[in-house]
């Protein structure tokens, strides 16, 4: 039987069905004064827990969630040490008047670090002297345990509830980093795969994202930035926005910003706002940037590596190879242009942001407005993604100047044009790699010589772009992580030699970008490695594995092979199907991963085609496994851009010892029809045709003649097609809502008034 169901007869059928409820929003909940003036040291118990008068807990975690699924294994840990419902756990992330400086989200710590001191917390928690006349006022703190909400002798009895003991009480204790933590053996809650607490939000379309969050009597505000690095603002012509109500100009500096009560409004003065800047010639161009790294100038040379003589033994040899590998400045182009609200009083700043590291540019936002840290307060929202430092904190900087000079809360949302042009960049690396076979076909020397950009010792942090321009002291440097780890392999070579030179600047502002630094080293570490193979005309799955010693290494590296169902070839082939596979110890001492992919050549067309992935990872303890199996997947798919036409197969491990537990996915409906790792062709290979992608809600319309873009078929607002449903049906009607769709495309993406090229 077929049947043919629209999306708006199954919604309406399975309405009744979809159980909805409502997610904390700690946005709100952060902004009461239920916490005012608790202590936020990480020093002490409190500053991560409060146990409310029912009994629920409250967690504040300085790590914030940036769709990793950090706001349920936080709590699960906690829960766990507790003893207590992880539904009756409230999580206060990332707010710097509540929650402690933990450091920045970043480097795969959120759990390994953030979360494990809050286990530790949650540890010494227990210790609290129950009250006298309790039943347990003369026991020690190493009787007691915390299980189901409970403080209860370790040898069994009757207990007292968390509420009746604690009830909005501190605990007054310090963190005591050697506490007794619970048996892996004994777990019930982590490695449990639990639901995360915002994903109903997010697909129901209630979550609060930091491009929704509004305050009452609050403007739009944008940055209008020159077409060239260093250029200075000369003049602006303020009566060239006269003609928009509320426009209005602020310039400090060489800052130049407009502000108005409509977004619209506000962009629409942004466009048309004539300003003049110096003409700088201060970059060297994308194809220059190799040439720039090789000339220099340098500021220093060092030796991160050194083990045998790897020079002396790549001069004699005779089985030897050489390539050099480049990973250009990139863009993080996150889903949606960065955001973020500022109120900034006389006194006192509130900034709502979807910085990573909200404790750090507490201390910077501080600087900037002459203000005292406990005076300036960051509230983490989720913003459009990040993959390591990218325009967030940028935009925040351009509210809170702009906030400063109106008085009021000021949002600023970058268009497209900003964030591709203005965010910081991951640095460019250039790497040499020279290698070495012994006679019986193992490596024998290793030489890595890279070309990087020399990060600031001890830089607080980036410096912004509207304080520059402005000409408020920032401290001066760069920063991008540590772009040098793994720059030499994880296999067994006797001679080895890794060196860098520094060079002094960077073509573009750099930052941190996922992974710093060693996705370009992995690359050319494996992508070498596989050169290597060839030479030694080894299979490179076995030519891998010869050169491990590590157990967990050689573990992952195997099923890898096994799930991919690796079959070795001699000799060149004539197939447009291969394979091909790869390892990585991440730091040289934290997880490790191994990946296989089989792709196809399109001789004719050059096209490759992902048509399998196999990834194992052995990441230690898994909080929940269904979350570290999504997040293995995801990675898995990311290389390809697509997803694969069969399967994404990943292995975990549920704890640091026992071998892992497979878990297997099935192809999505999405994964079986696309098998291209590009979309630009019209069907699929099943011949099933590939559906245009439109705007759900399209901006607001143009009505005024100072719009550069104004629609030949727009209705007139009104409240009866005010609605984007609406505004569709009217639209449709004249011209299928393709123009409009386009015009308006079209004038989203143009940067005229900002000097930058239309995407």
């Amino acid at each position: 039987m077929s049947m043919h169901i629209s999306r708006r007869n199954l919604l309406k059928a399975g309405g009744a069905l979809v159980v909805s409820f409502a997610v904390p929003l700690p946005a709100f909940s952060q902004g009461a004064n239920t916490f005012s003036g608790k202590t936020v040291d990480t020093g002490e118990v409190d500053g991560f827990f409060a146990v409310n008068q029912d009994g629920s807990v409250t967690l504040f975690c300085g790590k914030v969630d940036l769709g990793t699924g950090l706001r349920i294994a936080v709590p699960q840990m906690a829960a766990e040490e507790l003893g207590i419902d992880v539904k009756r756990i409230t999580l206060v992330e990332g707010d710097t008047d509540l929650t402690p400086d933990q450091g920045p989200t970043a480097g795969s710590s959120g759990v390994m670090r953030g979360g494990v001191q809050i286990r530790q917390a949650a540890a010494t928690g227990p210790g609290v002297q129950p009250p006298c006349g309790s039943g347990l006022h003369a026991r020690s703190p190493a009787e007691l345990i915390a299980a189901e909400g409970e403080v209860r002798p370790r040898s069994g009895g009757a207990g007292i509830t968390f509420g009746a003991l604690l009830g909005n009480r501190h605990f007054g204790l310090k963190l005591d980093p050697k506490a007794k933590l619970k048996d892996s053996a004994s777990y019930t809650v982590v490695g449990q795969s639990l639901p995360r607490p915002d994903v109903p939000g997010k697909i129901t379309g209630r979550h609060l994202f930091m491009h929704d969050f509004k305050l009452p009597g609050m403007l739009h505000g944008r940055a209008i930035r020159p077409s060239s690095v260093g250029a200075k603002l000369i003049a602006v012509d303020e009566s060239s926005i006269k003609e928009i109500p509320g426009a209005r100009v602020v310039r400090i500096g060489d800052f130049l910003g407009v502000l108005a009560e409509d977004e619209w409004d506000c962009i629409c003065a942004a466009r048309a706002l004539k300003a003049n800047w110096s003409d700088e010639n201060s970059l060297v161009g994308h194809q220059a940037v190799r040439d720039w790294m090789l000339a220099g100038p340098f500021e220093a040379e060092q030796s991160l590596v050194k083990k045998g003589d790897a020079r002396g033994v790549l001069a004699g040899a005779t089985q030897r190879v050489s390539a050099f590998y480049y990973w250009p400045p990139q863009s993080h182009a996150s889903m949606g242009p960065s955001c973020a609200v500022a109120d900034i009083r006389p006194g006192k700043a509130t900034i709502w942001t979807a910085s990573q590291a909200t404790h750090r540019y507490r201390h910077a936002f501080a600087r900037i407005l002459e203000l005292p840290p406990a005076a300036v307060r960051l509230i983490y929202l989720d913003g459009s993604g990040c993959y390591g430092m990218n325009g967030h904190e940028d935009a925040a900087a351009d509210a809170v100047l702009l906030s400063r000079a109106a008085n009021r809360p000021v949002r600023v949302q970058w268009m497209r044009a900003d964030e591709l042009g203005w965010d910081p960049k991951g640095p460019p690396q250039l790497l040499s790699l020279e290698g070495s076979l012994a006679a019986d076909g193992s490596i024998d020397a290793w030489r890595t010589e890279m070309w990087l950009p020399r990060a600031t010792a001890n830089l607080p942090n980036i410096a912004l772009l509207s304080p520059e321009a402005a000409g408020i002291k920032q401290v001066p440097g760069i920063s991008f992580g540590l772009i040098t780890q793994n720059g030499d392999p994880s296999y067994a070579v006797p001679n080895v030699d890794v060196s860098v030179h520094w060079l002094k600047h960077a073509p573009l502002r750099p930052s941190n970008i996922r992974a710093p630094g060693k996705v370009a080293n992995m690359f050319a570490v494996e992508s070498f490695t596989d050169e290597l193979a060839a030479l030694a005309a080894s299979d490179p799955f076995k030519f891998r594995l010869r050169g491990l010693s590590d157990a967990r290494g050689i573990e992952v590296l195997k099923r890898t092979a096994a799930l991919i169902g690796w079959q070795a070839r001699s000799g060149r082939s004539t197939s447009a199907i291969g394979r091909g596979i790869a390892y990585c110890h991440y730091k040289h001492n934290e997880n490790y991963v191994a990946m296989a992919m089989e792709v196809e050549v399109v001789r004719a067309s050059g096209r490759i085609h992902v048509r399998r992935v196999a990834c194992a990872h052995d990441c230690g303890l898994v909080t929940t496994r269904m979350r570290c199996a999504r997040k293995s997947k995801a990675i898995s798919c990311r290389p390809c851009r697509a997803p694969c036409s069969k399967k994404c197969i990943s292995i975990v491990r549920a704890s640091p010892v026992p071998p892992g537990v497979a878990i297997r996915y099935s192809p999505s409906p999405m994964c079986r029809r696309f098998a291209s790792n590009s979309f630009s062709g019209r069907t699929c290979r099943h011949g099933a045709a590939e559906k245009p992608h439109r705007r759900r809600y399209p901006p607001r319309l143009p009505t005024r003649s100072t719009t550069p873009a104004a629609h030949a078929c727009a209705p007139r607002r009104s409240p009866a097609n005010a609605c984007g449903r609406r505004w569709r049906r009217a639209t449709r009607s004249r011209c299928g809502g393709r123009a409009c769709f386009q015009q308006r495309e079209n004038a989203s993406n143009s940067s005229a008034g900002t000097g930058l090229p239309a995407r």
